[in-house]
Order: structure tokens, then sequence, then C-alpha cells
């Protein structure tokens, strides 16, 4: 059997092709189909199964555009309960594709209802799947199903399913069972993912710290603690995926586009994903600048979690130009219907942010609000400033009673990145406060 890994790199998203005599599987495709298509087409395969190893939380999946595109069958865990058209499979259930046999094996840990395929081919050769369950030096986060999907589960019943999956479900496999897991570092699936993309299941069972010798008690001890933030639109994407989620092409298409304006509807909510620079010199009142200038900018995930699902927005970009590739990541996690009308601004003067006197503030930063906008575990690891009130970015829109107006108000983050998002937020929570964003200036202040 050939493997090609694909990549989406903001999303630290890994999906699967597997061809053997002509015959082609995906295991957790992602939103656009066509990469997928065009590796079929070049390698004169055709598409006939899409394994889904679970209803994913970070992403969509075009699992059920291919079955309407191709013909292919997809196979899905009957405890997914899913509503589009599929083939359940389950526990010792078994596909044939070319001279490549599939398995399924029920691995309940991250959700309730995700399954591990196994590929075995006339060699002898195994290659796991593991969706997230098993990712490189760590195992899939049991704390995202308790309030979406079909089924639901406690994170602490989920972290003894994972706990009882790591300890028998994998234990008739070789040492040299190649590990391709569906994440790898910088996913929220997980806490403290490799950033190597494959592993082999003997390398996991010496270095990954699931499989070290301990309780039940000790493992959900330690998986429950320091998980990450859970961005809003996780329980949305499960949801769209347990249903199959629409055309990616058409509900592209389907974006409305404005041209140069002057303004748009008063109270409206506005992303701006231009880069901070320009967004600080003329920009709509009102935006928020959630910066996508590389796939290093963390878009999908910020807009996941700053604009809740279904909550409508207007999209402004720097360039024309910027217009399918900022669509397509959006897409990646079903937002893009949301979308009232992508937009470029005219050379009209809009408003602009506070400059920020450094010296000033490092003489004196007791005359400022602080706000610390990292994630809650970031801050446990030790502060910049005693003095500062953290609020993560997450929460920021929903926190204005929460935030001082006595003073000039100083947002920061880790690096920069995030304080860009934070303080245009804070900027329209005030009427009469100055607000300031310390942006890459925080590295100043890091010991």
């Amino acid at each position: 059997m050939t493997i090609k890994q694909f990549q989406d790199k903001p999303l630290a998203h890994y999906s699967y092709a597997i061809i053997s005599e002509g015959e082609m599987a995906l295991v957790d495709p992602a939103r656009n189909p066509m990469p997928y298509y065009k590796y079929a087409e070049e390698n004169n395969a055709k598409i006939v199964a899409v394994f889904e190893t679970h209803p994913h939380a970070d992403f969509v999946s075009s699992h059920l555009q291919i079955h309407q595109e191709t013909g292919a069958t997809i196979y899905v865990s009957k405890l997914v309960g899913a509503n589009y058209p599929h083939q359940t499979f389950d526990d010792g259930d078994t596909l044939k594709l070319g001279k490549t046999i599939f398995t399924a094996i029920n691995t309940p840990g991250h959700s309730p209802d995700g399954i591990t395929i196994i590929a075995k081919d006339d060699k002898e050769n195994h290659v796991m799947f593991s969706g997230d369950t098993l990712f490189i030096g760590d195992v899939g986060r049991p704390d995202l199903r308790e309030k979406a999907g079909n089924m639901r589960a406690t994170r602490e019943k989920l972290a003894k399913s994972m706990f009882d999956t790591i300890q028998n479900k994998f234990n008739h496999l070789p040492d040299d069972t190649i590990l391709y897991p569906a994440h790898g570092a910088g996913s929220l699936c997980g806490k403290n993912m490799s950033t190597d993309s494959s592993s082999t299941l003997g390398n996991e069972r010496v270095g990954n710290w699931a499989f070290k010798k301990q309780t039940e008690e000790q493992f959900v001890d330690y998986i429950l603690s320091d998980q990450p933030f859970i961005p809003s639109y996780f329980g949305f994407d499960v949801d769209m995926n347990k249903s199959g989620a629409d055309n990616f092409e058409k509900n592209i298409g389907d974006v409305s586009l404005k041209i140069g304006i002057d303004k748009l509807p008063e109270n409206a909510l506005i992303i701006d994903v231009r880069d901070e620079a320009d967004f600080k010199k003329n920009h709509l009142l009102g935006s928020i600048n959630i910066m996508a200038r590389s796939e290093g900018d963390k878009l999908e995930t910020w807009l996941g979690a700053i604009v809740k699902p279904n909550e409508k927005f207007y999209l402004v970009l720097n360039s024309i130009n910027d217009k399918d590739e900022i669509l397509d990541r959006i897409a990646k996690i079903g937002y893009e219907t949301q979308i009232e009308a992508v937009v470029t601004l005219s050379n009209k003067t809009f408003v602009n942010s506070d400059k920020f006197d450094l010296e000033d503030f490092k003489k004196n930063n007791e005359a400022y609000t602080i706000i610390d906008i990292r994630n809650r575990g970031e801050v446990a690891q030790g502060k910049f400033f005693e003095n500062a009130i953290n609020i993560p970015l997450n929460e920021l829109r929903d926190s204005e009673e929460a935030i001082p107006t006595d003073r000039p108000i100083l947002v920061h983050c880790a690096g920069g990145y995030r304080s860009a998002s934070g303080s245009s937020i804070v900027d329209n929570l005030m009427d009469d406060i100055k607000v300031f964003d310390l942006s890459e200036k925080v590295n100043d202040f890091k010991v």
C-alpha cells in the first residue's frame, strides 16, 4: 500500500490517502476535497472509501461531499449515530481494498464513538490511523464531548475509557506498527503533542506518558489537568460532522463581495484580518483584528474562539487577492455561511488605534490597568506583571464588567499575535478609555 499524508498547518491536522491496486481510501479528510481528487487522478486511482475516526471538533470534514461526488462509502462507528449515508465500522469489522485489509478498533477516550483504523498489507506491514485517540507523545483530550454530539459523556468517564483503550486495545499490534495520528503539535485536541508527523507503536510504548505504568486514578488526574481552552466552535463542528457538511465550493461561491466600502451597518460584527500595523493606522469603528498574514497565524482557531457559531460578521481583507485563501481557511471550521460579505476598504480615513508609549509604561506601569489575555494554564506558569488581570482572549467579549475603567488599559499576550485581537476587543468595550496593545514588546518583559 502507498500512503500519502496531507497536512493542514494552521490546525495541525493530518489526513491520509491510502492506495492499493488502484483503489484509494481516505482517513479524516479536510473540508476541501480537491487535494484528494488531484492525488487520485495523478495516481490513476479510484476513491472508494472514506474513514471517519470520530465526529471532529476542530475542523469540518468533507466526507459527505466526497461520497456524493465519487460514490465512495463512508465508514464510521455505529456509536456516532451519523445522519449521512454510511456503513458502520466497529470492533472486528473489516474492509479489503486491493491487497490491504482495514480493520476497526473501537477506541473511546477522546470521544465516546472514536475508532482506530488498522491497515495491514500482503507483506504483513501494519499501520494504525489513530484519529484523536493516540497522538505522538500524548493522547486525545477527554473534555470535548460533554456538551456536543449525539453521544455525550463526562470528561471523567472518557478519561477512564482512554485509560482502558491505551492499556488494552493495542496490545495485539507489533511494535513496528506505524502510527499516523489526526493531529500534531499546535492542535487543541491534546496538550503535549510532538512536532513529529509519524511514529511507531513501539516508540510510543516507550516514550508516551500514557503507556507508562500507573493507576487509573493517576492517569485520569494527569489527563484532566491543564487542558487548553475549548473554542466556541468545537461543539458546532461536532454536530456538523455528525450530519455532514454542505458542499465546500458552493458555500464559498455564495459569499458576497463588496469592494472599496465606506461604511457597514451600525453595530455589525466586523472581523479585520489585515496586519496589525495596517489595522492600527486605519480601520472601521468596532472592528476586531484577527490577523491572517500567513499559515503561522491561527486565524481558524481564534475566529472560532471569538465569534460564536451562527453569529454573522463582515470580513475585511487587505486585498481582493487574499479572498480565496481566507475563505478557504474560514470554511475549514464551517463559518463561511456566517459571513455577511467579504469587503475591502475605500481610501477614506476611518479610525486609528491609540499610540503606545513604551518608555512611559516602563516607568509607570502602575498607572495602567494591565489585561493579560493568555490562557489560564499559561498564566499559572508565571505572570509578566504581578498587577495584571487575567481574562483569556476567548472570554474578552463578555468581560466588560471585569475591566476597571479608572486608568488607561494595556493588553498583552505571550508573543504579540493575540494582543492585536484582544486590544481591539477591549477598545470596542470602552467608550472613553485609552486602550493600548503591548504587542511584540511583551518580549522586553520576559525573564
